[in-house]
């Protein structure tokens, strides 16, 4: 570090947030009108919300490469201090622990659902009238394979495809950690190795959840409207996939990166920042498999 150097970089006014808050906008504007209008009365009318939620994710794309394309150039000329390495880290930790916050919720409306909803509605609690009035032959079951709808649900196996992608999860973790230990000691090829290593493993991921979840509704008629089990079964596996889709990208990024010799011993926050990602999206991955698989 040039010790003539401004100990804190100010960077140039910047249109990228406004961007990038235009995009979270429209991204989530489509999300919430494409799932209102998945009706079948709604989607013979046509829908719009689809093609503003894909335009939304572009633009996310977009926004994401031309600032993070700044931000590295800013890191290869030398202008990040110290300091300013810190706040990296400081935003960062801030971010995981927004997305366990944001995973916590969810995996809090599971278990309200299984320990609060499910046993209320077959009569705990003296809950007499719901139970004995409206569905007297409601079980305090789960998975709930019988909604009080009439929905008929199926479980996800456990040990088939869930257990495999479980190994994978867990063995990426492994790859991109022998990866950063390759960096931290300058060997290049190991580095490339076990870096383009965990990228297969991310995207083989993706691969068989997608086969998972034509299993599910082809075989299993497991979908978001198959009742509790369905919304939350999807809601936690389906934000997790996305999760894993990120980190791959990132991953991705990193070894591009690395290819180009971007990284040293000393200066690779970036690729330690996308290593703390994708062990949060292997711890998250192990929770889900203990409580939406098997328990």
């Amino acid at each position: 570090m040039n010790e003539a150097a401004p100990r804190y970089y100010v960077p140039h006014s910047s249109p990228w947030p406004i961007i990038g808050s235009t995009a979270l906008f429209v991204t989530a504007f489509g999300a919430a009108s494409f799932i209102h209008q998945s009706t079948e009365k709604v989607a013979a009318e046509g829908s719009f919300g689809q093609p503003i939620f894909f335009t939304g994710l572009a633009l996310i794309a977009f926004m994401m490469f031309g600032w993070f394309s700044i931000v590295i150039k800013e890191s290869i000329r030398g202008m990040n201090s110290g300091l300013l390495d810190r706040t990296y880290r400081m935003g960062m930790a801030w971010f995981i622990l927004s997305e366990v916050m944001f995973f916590g919720a969810f995996f809090g409306a599971l278990f309200y659902a299984r320990i609060v909803s499910v046993p209320w509605l077959a009569g705990a609690s003296n809950n007499l009238e719901t139970h004995v009035l409206l569905w007297p032959d409601f079980a305090d079951t789960w998975p709930l394979f019988m909604t009080p709808g009439g929905d008929a649900t199926e479980a996800m196996e456990a040990w088939g495809l869930p257990f495999i992608n479980t190994v994978i999860l867990v063995s990426s973790s492994l790859t991109v950690t022998f990866a950063h230990w390759a960096l931290r000691k300058n060997s290049r090829l190991p580095l490339v190795i076990w870096l383009a290593t965990t990228v297969v493993l991310g995207a083989t991921f993706l691969a068989l959840q997608v086969v998972e979840y034509i299993h599910a509704y082809t075989e299993l008629g497991l979908s978001m409207g198959a009742g509790i089990y369905g919304s939350t079964f999807f809601m936690l596996t389906g934000f997790h996939g996305a999760h894993v889709t990120m980190g791959t990208i990132m991953l991705t990024v990193m070894l591009l990166r690395c290819l180009s010799g971007h990284f040293s011993s000393e200066n690779h926050f970036a690729f330690e920042a996308v290593t703390w990602y994708w062990h949060f999206v292997d711890v998250v991955w192990l929770f889900l498999f203990t409580f939406v698989y098997w328990f």
